[in-house]
């Protein structure tokens, strides 16, 4: 286990990481225009299966759905990838190094992100019908990530509670200066609150849907050339899911070190 001085170190690391969070560039905010416009372009029927996946993430944050991973194979996963022997349970994750967390996260990462640059690759071939089936692909496996990223931190993502919490992880990675902040203030009080407060503070699941879809902005917006878009594509959605796993890597870490300087008597 580590010494209260490492614990601090590695608190100190996450506050520094999220203060350079607290920024948006300008053309980030501009980035958000473009969908306004595909809006206006997009075709009824397009339009319509998003509006299905809007309610289809609201079944996630009460029983985690489709979306929810496969918990066992997640732990074999983070057991093979251990330099430690028989991490088969929950318990004992939760008792790792938290270096050993942060490398096995960067693992687990790494092939979430080389997925993704190769599903905007495919989708960049379309244009602009295959960039609007990009977007609920890439918001699934952006949940699995971070259920990922709660698992191998010792979290369960089959409790509510963690559903929520990944959930404003979400947010966190796609809000804009002022999101950030207020964000940040709910995830350090959420410990101290029931369920039924934090899902009162989500203010709408559907937002973090919206929010997820504008925030591809520029970044995306060449996708909609066909086949130029191969390029953007992959280089958009890479970006977008190491921003996401850095976000739940951060907020989950500083969870596991804050319980263990509590645990200590530090904090």
């Amino acid at each position: 286990m580590e010494t209260k001085e490492q614990l601090l170190a590695y608190l100190k690391e996450i506050e520094t990481w999220e203060k350079r969070q607290k920024g948006l560039f300008f053309w980030e905010k501009l980035g958000r225009l473009p969908f306004k416009l595909l809006d206006k372009v997009t075709p009824k029927w397009i339009q319509k299966k998003i509006a299905e996946l809007v309610d289809e993430l609201g079944s996630y944050i009460q029983t985690g759905g489709k979306y929810l991973v496969n918990e066992l194979a997640t732990i074999d996963k983070i057991n093979k990838l251990s330099s430690y022997q028989n991490i088969h349970s929950l318990e004992k994750i939760r008792n790792l190094p938290i270096e050993e967390m942060k490398r096995i996260t960067e693992q687990f990462s790494k092939s979430r992100a080389a997925f993704a640059t190769v599903q905007g690759a495919t989708t960049g071939v379309g244009g602009l019908f295959t960039l609007v089936v990009d977007v609920p692909v890439i918001l699934g496996l952006a949940l699995k990530t971070l259920q990922e990223i709660a698992i191998i931190h010792g979290y369960d993502p089959n409790d509510k509670k963690e559903r929520i919490f990944i959930v404003k992880c979400l947010q966190f990675a796609l809000a804009d200066i002022v999101g950030k902040e207020a964000i940040l203030k709910e995830l350090s009080r959420m410990d101290e609150k029931p369920s039924g407060d934090m899902i009162q503070q989500l203010k709408g699941w559907q937002e973090v849907f919206y929010s997820f879809r504008d925030q591809f902005g520029w970044k995306k917006f060449f996708q909609a050339i066909p086949v130029a878009g191969i390029i953007f594509g992959a280089f958009a959605n890479r970006s977008m899911m190491e921003d996401i796993a850095e976000a739940g890597s951060m907020l989950y870490r500083k969870r596991r070190v804050k319980e263990r300087l509590k645990a200590s008597g530090t904090a």
